[in-house]
């Protein structure tokens, strides 16, 4: 691990911190590969049963280091490498068997929306904003912004996003639908602890069906997702937290789950 990215783990919970302030929290090879590898183990460790990704320094993340870049065509390698590797990471976090929670508290450009957006719960300060940015250096999206933003806010919305370029505050992602909810800087961090415990402690195979059924759901007509769902729903019978949940309905107790 990088001392770009830092690896945190607290009573099941499992974050990913971006901690490279003095380049914006900006992606090289290394932070790549460090987000890819810590992703990796955070999902498949069973002890943590939510996911946190957030930075420093007033920053979530700004996308791609563009000084590590020559600025022509000998960086074709360079951006695809680097771009494969990203989207690695965020194909692990969009897949694993666990909430996922992004806390945006700063500017996230480029190739960090998408890494802000794969998250289940955003939780976005006041102070922090979103900017596409790839027009202004002549680039295309990667990271999964083509992919997150017309499927949360629509494609009209995305086209003006991406295309005007113009920064969008909190508010406004708040009130598009780009982030769950926007809090003040002075409650970021404690609203954003208190979302990741909560999940935490909630039934992670039960989250983890949820997560797969409605990330695949636009791949499927309606007969094939309701077969879906029932076999789903249907195979958590199995599991302890089935057991504990439906002890807890009819109790006096509220369920104590274990994500078993």
């Amino acid at each position: 691990m990088t001392d770009s990215v830092r690896i945190e783990r607290d009573d099941g919970v499992g974050r990913l911190v971006f901690d490279r302030p003095e380049a914006n929290n900006a992606m090289d090879t290394a932070t790549a590969e460090a987000l890819r590898d810590g992703a990796t183990e955070l999902a498949s460790d069973d002890d943590v049963r939510c996911l946190v990704l957030t930075g420093v320094g007033g920053v979530f993340n700004t996308g791609a280091d563009l000084t590590t870049l020559e600025g022509d065509g000998r960086d074709e390698s360079a951006l695809r490498s680097l771009a494969e590797t990203l989207h690695a990471f965020v194909e692990t976090l969009a897949r694993a068997p666990k909430p996922v929670v992004c806390g945006v508290n700063g500017v996230v450009a480029g190739g960090g929306i998408g890494t802000a957006l794969v998250g289940d719960i955003v939780i976005m300060s006041t102070s922090a904003r979103l900017q596409f940015a790839y027009p202004g250096i002549g680039l295309s999206a990667d990271g999964g912004s083509s992919y997150f933003l017309p499927r949360l806010i629509g494609l009209r919305e995305t086209q003006r996003i991406a295309l005007r370029d113009e920064p969008v505050g909190a508010a406004e992602a708040d009130e598009l639908g780009l982030v769950t909810e926007a809090v003040p800087d002075s409650e970021f961090e404690e609203r954003l602890t208190e979302e990741a415990e909560t999940l935490a402690a909630g039934p992670t195979r039960a989250y983890a069906e949820t997560r797969e059924l409605l990330r695949t759901s636009f791949e499927h007509g309606l007969g094939e997702q309701l077969e879906r769902e029932a076999d789903r729903i249907a195979d958590l019978t199995e599991t302890d937290d089935y057991a504990e949940g439906y002890a807890a309905f009819f109790g006096d107790e509220r369920a104590t789950f274990t994500g078993e």
